[in-house]
């Protein structure tokens, strides 16, 4: 199963982690897996490089984790549409997908 964590706190999105493998099907035919990947990727780029917010991007291994280290409207917005994304991936492929909320971590 793949799980994502939102890290929140003050009603802010500060972050996600992304651990796990979906298991819909073998490697390399997994449709759930690519598309949480693509839009992982998708929100972790757009973070870092287009809105260049002060954010630090990790990925190795299977799993991805995205920090904000400071407030940034624009990049309030790009985690709020993957929450969206994956939600609604989530409601679809419930065996393969869970999203969790926490704090933010060292707050």
């Amino acid at each position: 199963m793949i799980k994502v964590r939102f890290s929140v706190g003050n009603r802010q999105l500060h972050g996600f982690e992304i651990s796990g493998h979906a298991m819909f099907a073998e490697s390399g035919k997994d449709v759930v897996c690519a598309a949480v990947s693509s839009a992982a990727y998708m929100a972790a780029n757009t973070i870092t490089d287009v809105i260049g917010a002060d954010a630090v991007a990790n990925a190795e291994d299977g799993a991805m984790c995205v920090t904000l280290n400071q407030a940034n409207e624009q990049a309030q917005t790009v985690l709020r549409g993957l929450e969206l994304h994956l939600t609604e991936l989530s409601k679809q492929y419930p065996e393969n997908i869970k999203i969790i909320y926490g704090g933010v971590k060292n707050a």
